[in-house]
C-alpha cells in the first residue's frame, strides 16, 4: 500500500480515485463496512482505492477533552492494507487545514489533488471549518463536480451504534472482550520489549516488559495472545501499577506460555482477549506468585477450550 503524508507529494500518479474519508481509529465494524465498499467499488470502476485520514485526530486539536486513540497510526495503516486499500493519504491536521471551508476542501483536495470520482463516507461524517460540510453537502457538490457519493449508515450491534467513542469507553473499563465484538478484532497493544526490574524472573515467572506505543492501557490482568516474529503464544498480561511493589507509571508485562528465551529489543504485539481480575496488592511476593500461577492456569483452561 502506498502512503502519502503531504499534499505536495505526487498524488497525480494515482490517477482517478475512489476515496473513503474518516479517522478510522480502531478500524471497527462500521469502518470495515466503509472500507469494504471502497475496495469493491474501486475495483468495479477501475479506480485507485484511497483512504484519506488525519493525524493527529481532529478532536485532539478541536475537542474540549483530549481523547486517547485506540490504535497507533502504524496499526491503522496495517489494518487498511490488510483490507485491500491501495493508497492512504494522511493529512496533518493543523491550523491551515482546519480553517479550510467545505468548498475549498472539496476543490483543493478531493478534485485537484485526488481526482476523486467516487467518495465514500459514514453518515456522521463532517468536514470543513466549523464542521459545515456533511454527506448531503458533499453529494450536492458531487453533482456539479462529477463525482458520486456513497453514504454508509451506522452499524448496530447489541442495540448500540458501533463507534470509536463507545469502544474507548469499554477499553477504559477493561471490557476487552466486549470491545472486540464492536471492533471485529481483539484490542492489540504493540511495543518494544525492554528490560524491567526482573521481578518476574526472581518469582520464577519471567515476563516480557513492553514499552507500549498505544494510548489506551486498561488496568488489570488479562488472558492474551502475544505475537513475536510471526509466532503466536498464549499469554497472561498484567497492565497497571504493580501495587505489591509500587510503580509510579503504568507498566505492561506479558508472561508467554510455552516460551523460553529472551525477547529484549524485539517488537511484540499483545492482544487482550479477556479480563481475569483487577490488579491488587498482595502481602508478600510468594502470595503474588501463587495468584499468578492461578491466573496462568485460568489462561490454560481458556486456551484449551478455544
Amino acid at each position: 500500500m502506498l502512503t502519502f503524508t503531504d499534499l505536495k507529494e505526487n498524488l497525480s500518479s494515482l490517477g482517478p480515485t475512489a476515496v473513503a474519508i474518516g479517522n478510522f481509529d480502531g478500524l471497527h465494524l462500521g469502518h470495515q463496512k466503509i472500507i469494504e465498499t471502497l475496495v469493491r467499488e474501486a475495483k468495479e470502476l477501475k479506480l485507485k482505492s484511497v483512504v484519506l485520514t488525519f493525524s493527529p485526530h481532529p478532536e485532539k486539536i478541536l475537542g474540549q477533552e483530549t481523547i486517547r486513540m485506540i490504535q497507533t497510526i502504524n496499526q491503522r495503516l496495517q489494518g487498511l492494507e490488510q483490507l485491500g486499500v491501495e493508497a492512504t493519504l494522511i493529512i496533518p491536521f493543523h491550523d491551515d487545514f482546519f480553517r479550510l471551508g467545505p468548498e475549498e476542501f472539496i476543490q483543493k483536495i478531493l478534485i485537484d489533488r485526488l481526482q476523486a470520482r467516487l467518495i465514500i463516507v459514514g453518515a456522521d461524517f463532517r468536514f470543513g471549518f466549523g464542521r459545515q460540510g456533511d454527506p448531503e453537502y458533499l453529494a450536492r457538490a458531487g453533482k456539479k463536480a462529477g463525482f458520486r457519493v456513497i453514504t454508509i449508515p451506522p452499524i448496530m450491534l447489541d442495540g448500540e451504534i458501533v463507534s470509536s467513542s463507545l469502544i474507548r469507553q469499554l477499553l477504559e473499563k477493561g471490557e476487552v472482550d466486549l470491545a472486540a465484538r464492536f471492533l471485529g478484532h481483539p484490542y492489540e497493544i504493540e511495543g518494544l520489549v525492554i528490560r524491567g526490574d526482573s521481578r518476574g524472573q526472581v518469582l520464577g515467572l519471567p515476563t516480557a516488559n513492553i514499552e507500549p506505543r498505544n494510548e489506551i492501557l486498561p488496568c488489570g490482568v488479562f488472558i492474551s495472545e502475544s505475537l513475536v516474529q510471526d509466532r503466536v503464544f498464549p499469554s497472561v498480561t498484567n497492565i497497571g501499577f504493580k501495587p505489591t511493589f509500587g510503580s509510579a507509571s503504568p507498566t505492561v508485562e506479558s508472561h508467554l506460555l510455552n516460551f523460553s528465551g529472551t525477547l529484549y529489543g524485539q517488537e511484540i504485539k499483545t492482544r487482550l482477549l479477556k479480563k481475569i481480575r483487577e490488579e491488587r496488592k498482595f502481602p508478600d511476593a510468594e502470595s503474588l506468585r501463587q495468584q499468578i500461577l492461578k491466573d496462568i492456569e485460568q489462561a490454560r483452561l481458556f486456551w484449551a477450550k478455544a
